[in-house]
């Protein structure tokens, strides 16, 4: 091993000598200022936890649209596990704690085998195509229910009447869904789905969006039945009465930063996903959404559903969206068009059978009353 030349080593000692000297004097300065320091330690301590605090008091200011509109643009997800309505285990409880909403949705996550025979078990495998919801995107919401208003997180209970029709109708469909082309569920045929609303609401795959926003115009397109929902932005009345469509017909202003939307025009053959099977919404239904940007990958929605005829009072909910990677995905919905026929011959093969027996396949129920 070489070593270094004298004058080298001496300049070395030197170096070290003047360093322990600097670190001394350090050392008596600071035991003969130590009030001072701890003093301005503590202040540089206290700044930088206010100017923390102050950001994250900060309200998020969503970006602009080239006509100087907020920025709700891209594609979004309201995947949840959050239920609609609140569940009785939670009656009293608004929020869980984040290790149980881990625990809710590590439990939601968990596979599950089906049973041999059933029609699951002979379903195409979901996570062959992406669908299945252990691979979906999903956020931790420590909510029991997704209903915020009223305050206990349920429905707000129908109208007698209304609840006596919506049994009626859910009673004949069950009986008569196979008659013709006609009773079958316009999902079925791939007409609407009721997740598409409004009120947009989760769904069982494909739980996505995609929002676009051009001078006076925004469209919102569901992943699953990619009907494209153009909403005027320009103060235009809405349609006359008499005019009713799938989707309803949809209005909507800016308030500060928040998109509403206010949807009319209801065919009376819809209905909220979540609500008593059969209670469609009526003519006389109002939706109102509210979309605000949040942060820069989330949305606030929040929708509230007002129908005299259904309900003494409105009721509202709210779920997060947030940003996924594009794109969407076309959603080629034709299975039930194209077993329709097969669907038909198997229902009257079955009617045949029984006549021959000398039963009904089914019970007899009379049409709803209108």
């Amino acid at each position: 091993m070489g070593t270094w030349p004298r004058s080298r080593r001496a300049r070395v000692r030197r170096r070290l000598a003047e360093a322990r000297r600097i670190v001394d004097v350090g050392a008596i300065a600071l035991r003969e200022h130590a009030p001072l320091v701890r003093v301005c330690a503590a202040a540089m301590l206290t700044a930088l936890a206010l100017g923390a605090a102050t950001a994250a008091e900060r309200p998020f200011k969503a970006p602009r649209t080239a006509d100087g509109q907020p920025d709700l643009q891209g594609y979004w997800t309201n995947n949840t596990v959050v239920p609609l309505q609140r569940p009785a285990a939670y009656a009293d409880r608004a929020q869980l704690t984040e290790a149980e909403a881990r625990e809710r949705l590590d439990k939601a996550l968990e596979p599950s085998e089906t049973e041999a025979g059933t029609d699951a078990d002979v379903h195409y495998q979901l996570t062959d195509y992406g669908l299945d919801i252990t691979q979906r995107k999903m956020n931790i919401d420590t909510r029991t229910a997704a209903i915020v208003d009223p305050a206990d997180g349920k429905l707000p209970a129908p109208r007698p009447e209304a609840a006596a029709k919506a049994k009626e109708r859910a009673d004949y469909t069950r009986a008569h869904a196979y008659d013709s082309a006609q009773m079958l569920g316009l999902s079925v045929r791939c007409i609407v789905w009721p997740h598409q609303g409004p009120p947009i609401m989760p769904t069982g795959y494909n739980s996505n969006l995609e929002i676009y926003q051009s001078p006076g115009y925004v469209t919102i397109i569901t992943e699953m039945m990619p009907d494209a929902r153009i909403v005027p932005l320009d103060g235009r009345p809405h349609l006359p009465g008499g005019v009713k469509q799938w989707l309803g017909d949809s209005r909507g202003h800016w308030d500060g930063n928040t998109l509403v939307i206010e949807t009319t025009n209801y065919t009376g053959r819809t209905q909220v996903p979540g609500t008593p099977a059969g209670l469609l919404l009526t003519p006389d239904a109002r939706v109102t959404e509210y979309l605000e940007r949040t942060g820069a990958d989330t949305l606030r929605y929040r929708f509230t559903v007002e129908d005299k005829n259904l309900w003494d009072r409105s009721w509202t909910a709210e779920y997060p969206l947030v940003r996924i990677d594009g794109m969407r995905f076309e959603y080629a919905c034709q299975e039930g068009n194209y077993g329709l026929a097969n669907t038909l011959s198997g229902a009257r093969a079955k009617e045949r059978e029984a006549a021959a027996q000398g039963t009904t396949p089914r019970d007899p129920v009379p049409p709803p009353r209108r």
